[in-house]
C-alpha cells in the first residue's frame, strides 16, 4: 500500500518571484514493512514540511520508484529512507540496483540488524548513512537534512 501525504510548502521555502509558485517541498520515500515505524517517520517528516510517499515492502518500493520516474511530471523522490530487511527486496538490494542504474538519489538505511559488515556494504554502495533501530528521531531528522543538503550542492 502506498500512502502520500504533504502539508504545504517546506518551511523556509523561498519565493523567487512573488507571482510564481513556491518550490515544491522535497519528496521523501519511506519504505518499511512495519506500519508503526513508517507512521512515526512519516509524521516527523510531514511536520517538517516534507512531501512523504510510503511503501510497505521491497516490491512496493520499486513500484513507487518506477511510477515516480515515468510520471508526466516527475514525482521521483529526492531521498529514500528504507529498512534493510523487508519482504521481496532488501534495502541493500534496492540500493545496489539504484547505483547500477546510475541513479544517485540519497538513501538512508534503517535496520535492527546492523553489524559491521552491513554498514561497510551500505557505505560501499553509496548509502548516505545507516541508522540502527531503535534510533532517535532527531538523529534521523539530522541525517535527512544532511542528505538533502548534499543533493542541493
Amino acid at each position: 500500500m502506498v500512502h502520500e501525504q504533504s502539508e504545504g510548502v517546506a518551511r523556509g521555502a523561498a519565493w523567487e518571484d512573488p507571482h510564481s509558485e513556491p518550490a515544491r517541498p522535497p519528496r521523501i520515500l519511506v519504505a518499511d514493512d512495519q506500519t508503526e515505524m513508517r507512521t512515526l517517520i512519516r509524521k516527523m517528516l510531514v511536520r517538517r514540511g516534507y512531501d512523504v510517499v510510503e511503501a510497505s515492502d521491497g516490491p512496493d518500493l520499486v513500484r513507487v520508484l518506477i511510477e515516480g520516474l515515468t510520471a508526466e511530471e516527475s514525482r521521483a523522490p529526492d531521498l529514500i529512507i528504507t529498512d534493510v530487511r523487508m519482504p521481496g527486496f532488501t534495502g541493500l538490494e534496492v540500493l545496489a540496483r539504484l547505483r547500477r542504474e546510475q541513479w544517485n538519489t540519497p538513501v538512508i538505511l534503517i535496520t535492527a540488524f546492523g553489524d559491521v559488515h552491513l554498514h561497510r556494504e551500505a557505505l560501499r554502495l553509496g548509502a548516505a548513512c545507516v541508522l540502527n533501530k531503535p534510533f532517535d528521531m532527531d538523529e534521523l531528522r539530522g541525517a535527512v537534512e544532511v542528505a538533502l543538503a548534499v543533493t542541493r550542492e
